[in-house]
C-alpha cells in the first residue's frame, strides 16, 4: 500500500509541475501578446499623425495652388513685376514641389510601412491566438485529467485508509490471538511434558511386563502371524453379497446384449450383400454363419458361473480368493472335520475359477469367429453395392472387431489372475490385489470406449446401407437391431466399469482377507477356530435376547384398578360408619 500511495503521489506531483509549466508559458504568451498590442497602438497613433500631417500638407498645397493661380492673373496687368513675381512664384514653386514630392515619398514610405507591420501583426496575432487556443485546451484537458487523477487517488487513498484501519484492527486482533496461543502453547507444552513423563513411565512398566510376561511378538513373523484368529466382518460380508448381486444383474443385461449381437449378426450375414433366400452366400459366410450360431453356448455360461458366485456368498461364510490347502494331519476324523469347516471358505473361490473358465471359453470363440467376421468385411467392401463411404466404415470396423478382442483377451487375463489363489495361493500376494482389481477397472473402462466406437461406426454405416439400391425392409429392420444391440452392450459395460471403479476399495479391502499385518490369506485353522467362535458370540447374543414375563393386558389391567379403588372407598366408608 505504502509503495502505491508513493507512486499516485509521484504522478500527481509530475502532472501539477506539467500544468504549472503550461501556466506559466501561457502567461508569457499573454504578455507578448499585450506588449504586441501596446507596439500596435503606438504604430496606429503615428498612422494617425501621419495622416494629419498629409492632410495639412495636402491644404498647404492647395492653398500654394490657389496663390499661384492669383499670382499669375495679377502678372497680367504687370508685366514686369509679372516678370519678377514669376521668377520669385518660380522658385517658390521649385522648392515645394521639392518639399511636396519628398512629402509624397515618405507619406508612400510610411504607408508602406505601416501595411507590412499591420500584415506582421495580424498574422502574429492570429498565431499567438491560435497557440493560446491550444494552450488553453492543453490547459483544460490537463486539467480535467488532474481533477479526475486528484478524485481518484483521493477515493484510492480513502480505500487505502480504510483498508489500513481494517488492517490494524485485523492485525490487533490477530496480536491478541498470537497471544492467546503462545499462552495455549506454553500450556500444551507443560501438558505435553507432564504427558512425555507419565507415559514414559509407564512405557518402562509396559516394557518390563512385556519382557518378563511375553516372550515373543507373533506379528513379526508371517509363520506365526497364520495362526491369529482375524476377526468376523459380516458388515463386509452382507456388502459383498449386494455387490455380487449387482453383478450378476449387470452381467446378466451383458449376456442378454452379446446373445443379440451375435444372433444379428447372424441373421445381417444372411442377408447382407447376398440374400441367402434368393441366391447362394459365400462359403465364408456361411462357415461365418454357422460359427455365430452357436453363440448362446459360449455366452449363457458367463451369466450361470455369475450366479453361481453369487449364491456362495452367504452370511456364514468368509468371502476370499484363494482356495486353502488343507494341512496333512494323521487323524483322518479330524482332517474331514477341517474339511467341513473350509468347504465355505472354498466354494467362492472355485466359483470364480469357474467364471473364468467361462469368460476364457467365450474368449476362445471370438478368436475364432474373428477371422471370418473381418474376411466377411473385406469381402463386402469388394461388392459392387458398396460405395467409397461404406467402405471407409467397413474398415474402421475392422479394426474396432480387432480391438475388441484385444480388450476382452486384457479383461480375462486379469480375471485368471484374480483366480490364480484358487489353485496356486503363492501365485498371487494380497499386496497385489490392489494393482490387479486397479487393471481389471481400467481394461473395463477400455473395453467401453471401444464399444461406442463400435456404436458410432455401425450407425453410421447402417444410414449408408439405407441408401443402397437393392436395400430391403428386413435389411433395415436387421441394421436397427444390431444398432439396438450393441447400444444395450455399450450401456451394459459402462455400467460395470463404473460399479467396479466405485467399488474398488471395497474388493480390495474385502476379498484379500486374513491375518493383521500379515502378506499371507487366511489358513484352514485360523478359518475353523473364527467360524467357531462366531457360532460362539451368535450363541452368546441370542442368549442375552431373554423373552420378557407376560403382562397382563392394559384394559384388564385398568378394570382391576377401578375394581380395586372401588373396593379401598368401601373399606374407608364402612371404618368410618364403624
Amino acid at each position: 500500500l505504502a509503495s502505491l500511495i508513493f507512486q499516485l503521489r509521484a504522478q500527481n506531483q509530475v502532472l501539477k509541475k506539467g500544468v504549472v509549466d503550461e501556466q506559466a508559458n501561457s502567461a508569457s504568451l499573454k504578455e507578448q501578446l499585450k506588449m504586441k498590442d501596446q507596439s500596435l497602438r503606438k504604430l496606429q497613433q503615428e498612422m494617425d499623425s501621419l495622416t494629419f500631417r498629409n492632410q495639412q500638407l495636402a491644404k498647404r498645397v492647395e492653398l500654394l495652388q490657389d496663390e499661384l493661380a492669383l499670382s499669375e492673373a495679377r502678372g497680367k496687368k504687370n508685366k514686369k513685376s509679372a516678370e519678377s513675381s514669376s521668377q520669385l512664384s518660380q522658385e517658390q514653386k521649385s522648392v515645394f514641389s521639392e518639399d511636396l514630392q519628398k512629402k509624397i515619398e515618405e507619406n508612400e514610405r510610411l504607408h508602406i510601412l505601416f501595411f507590412e507591420a499591420d500584415e506582421q501583426h495580424k498574422h502574429l496575432e492570429a498565431e499567438l491566438r491560435t497557440r493560446l487556443e491550444v494552450l488553453e485546451t492543453d490547459a483544460a484537458q490537463h486539467q480535467a485529467v488532474v481533477d479526475s487523477l486528484t478524485r481518484k487517488y483521493t477515493d484510492t487513498i480513502e480505500k487505502l485508509q480504510n483498508d489500513k484501519a481494517k488492517l490494524e484492527i485485523k492485525s490487533q486482533t490477530l496480536e491478541r490471538e498470537a497471544k492467546d496461543c503462545r499462552l495455549r502453547t506454553e500450556e500444551c507444552q507443560q501438558q505435553l511434558k507432564n504427558l512425555q513423563a507419565a507415559l514414559g513411565s509407564r512405557l518402562e512398566e509396559s516394557l518390563c511386563i512385556i519382557n518378563e510376561k511375553v516372550p515373543f511378538n507373533d506379528t513379526r513373523s508371517n509363520r506365526y502371524n497364520a495362526l491369529n484368529v482375524p476377526l468376523h466382518n459380516r458388515r463386509y460380508q452382507l456388502k459383498l453379497r449386494d455387490l455380487a448381486g449387482q453383478a450378476l444383474a449387470f452381467v446378466q443385461e451383458l449376456v442378454t446384449a452379446l446373445l443379440n449381437f451375435h444372433t444379428y449378426t447372424e441373421q445381417k450375414v444372411q442377408i447382407f450383400p447376398i440374400d441367402s433366400a434368393t441366391d447362394t452366400i459365400s462359403p465364408l459366410n456361411q462357415k461365418f454363419s454357422q460359427y455365430l450360431h452357436e453363440n448362446a453356448s459360449y455366452v449363457r455360461p458367463l451369466e450361470e458361473g455369475m450366479l453361481h458366485l453369487f449364491e456362495s456368498i452367504t452370511e456364514d461364510t468368509v468371502t476370499v480368493l484363494v482356495r486353502f490347502l488343507i494341512f496333512s494331519i494323521e487323524r483322518v476324523f479330524y482332517r474331514a472335520k477341517i474339511l467341513m469347516c473350509c468347504f465355505s471358505f472354498q466354494e467362492t473361490a472355485v466359483k470364480l475359477k469357474t467364471f473364468s473358465e467361462h469368460l476364457a471359453s467365450y474368449l476362445c470363440f471370438l478368436r475364432k469367429i474373428l477371422p471370418y467376421q473381418l474376411k466377411s468385411l473385406e469381402e463386402e467392401c469388394e461388392s459392387s453395392l458398396c460405395t467409397a463411404a461404406l467402405r471407409a466404415r467397413n474398415m474402421e470396423l475392422h479394426r474396432d472387431m480387432k480391438r475388441l478382442t484385444a480388450a476382452f483377451e486384457k479383461l480375462h487375463t486379469y480375471v485368471s489372475l484374480l483366480a490364480l489363489p484358487s489353485t496356486k495361493p503363492e501365485g498371487l500376494l494380497r499386496t497385489n490385489y490392489n494393482f490387479v482389481f486397479t487393471n481389471i477397472a481400467t481394461s473395463l473402462h477400455g473395453f467401453h470406449d471401444v464399444l461406442k466406437d463400435i456404436s458410432k461406426h455401425y450407425s453410421q454405416k447402417a444410414t449408408l446401407e439405407q441408401d443402397v439400391p437393392t436395400a430391403t425392409q428386413k435389411l433395415i429392420t436387421t441394421n436397427d437391431c444390431i444398432l439396438s444391440s450393441v447400444v444395450a452392450l455399450t450401456n451394459g459395460v459402462g455400467k460395470i466399469a463404473s460399479f467396479f471403479s466405485n467399488n474398488l476399495d471395497h474388493f480390495t479391502t474385502s476379498l484379500s482377507y486374513g491375518p493383521k499385518g500379515g502378506t499371507e490369506f487366511i489358513s484352514p485353522l485360523s478359518a475353523e477356530c473364527m467360524l467357531q467362535y462366531k457360532k460362539k458370540a451368535v450363541a452368546y447374543m441370542k442368549s442375552l435376547k431373554k423373552p420378557c414375563a407376560d403382562s397382563v393386558p392394559y384394559e384388564e389391567a385398568l378394570a382391576n384398578r377401578r375394581v380395586l379403588l372401588s373396593s379401598t372407598e368401601s373399606r374407608e366408608g364402612l371404618a368410618q360408619q364403624v
